[in-house]
């Protein structure tokens, strides 16, 4: 691993986003980039004039210029608080911090473009107005684990260095990219590794060989993992399974059924972004 990506907003969801950050940059030597984005959406207000009129372009322009110079003000608390951060966590040299204005997706994406060096993307379950809706996640959140290529860590609310480690395997392309993600990370490989797969009613020969391949796979490759396939509703079974078994991190794969799914009943990943109150590795 060579770089990690870090987005926050200064929320205590980031935190601690930063904690875990800090912990893999750590254990891994790779560099951590902390990115802050300022959602333009808020500047491109409609101009509305009252009911007397007495509202034109002038006042509301110099209203825009001071939310913006608010903007820029936060900007720089952020960066300051981020780089005491890594400095009391002995990690100043491996950091850096950039601003930008747009959407944080886009930024994401064109990173992800143009720096090959970013192995893994990292930001926070929820964001800074997690307050006022605390079964919500971040809306941006889940916007850029759909379309990064990355694999993403989705932090929790509180810091706790991983020792124990649930993979829920599937069989899907984005699962065997996290089994070789497992395969290649010296740092996971070290944890408790726990491996599930889950027989919803339907397919229970073709659960158990989804099991079968991931323990060979990881035979192969030195790690040993306790495997077992539970039979439910995915999401029950998977989030009984972290909360029964004091797990630290969940890993799967994300977003893996069709949108027309989604649309009709949910998805199990956001769901048990949701529920989990651990991080969250995915996988596209």
């Amino acid at each position: 691993m060579k770089k990690i990506l870090v987005c926050t907003d200064g929320s205590p969801y980031s935190e601690e986003c930063c904690r875990y950050s800090a912990w893999l940059s750590k254990c891994t030597g790779a560099s951590i980039e902390a990115m802050y984005v300022s959602d333009l959406r808020q500047f491109e207000l409609s101009v509305v004039a009252d009911l007397s009129g007495s509202m034109g372009i002038q006042p509301y322009q110099g209203m825009l210029s001071q939310i913006q110079e608010m903007e820029d003000q936060k900007a720089e608390l952020i960066k300051a608080g981020t780089l005491a951060f890594f400095k009391e966590a002995g990690l100043e040299d491996r950091v850096s911090f950039h601003h930008h204005k747009g959407l944080l997706v886009d930024r994401v994406l064109e990173l992800e473009e143009n720096d090959s060096e970013v192995d893994l993307i990292m930001l926070g379950k929820r964001g800074e107005n997690a307050n006022f809706a605390t079964e919500h996640l971040g809306s941006m959140m889940e916007r850029v684990v759909r379309a990064s290529a990355k694999p993403c860590l989705v932090t929790s609310r509180s810091f706790k260095e991983p020792k124990k480690v649930l993979f829920a395997y599937d069989g899907s392309a984005s699962c065997k990219k996290a089994l070789d993600f497992l395969a290649k990370s010296k740092t996971l490989n070290n944890l408790d590794l726990h491996v599930i797969t889950v027989d919803e009613g339907r397919e229970e020969a073709e659960a158990a060989k989804h099991l079968q391949d991931a323990e060979a796979f990881l035979s192969k490759t030195g790690i040993k993992a306790h495997s077992q396939m539970l039979t439910g509703v995915a999401e029950t079974v998977i989030g009984d399974y972290v909360e029964s078994e004091s797990m630290d991190m969940l890993i799967m794969g994300a977003y893996g059924h069709s949108r027309i799914r989604y649309l009709i009943i949910g998805s199990t990943t956001t769901d048990l972004i949701r529920r989990c109150h651990v991080p969250v590795l995915l996988f596209r």
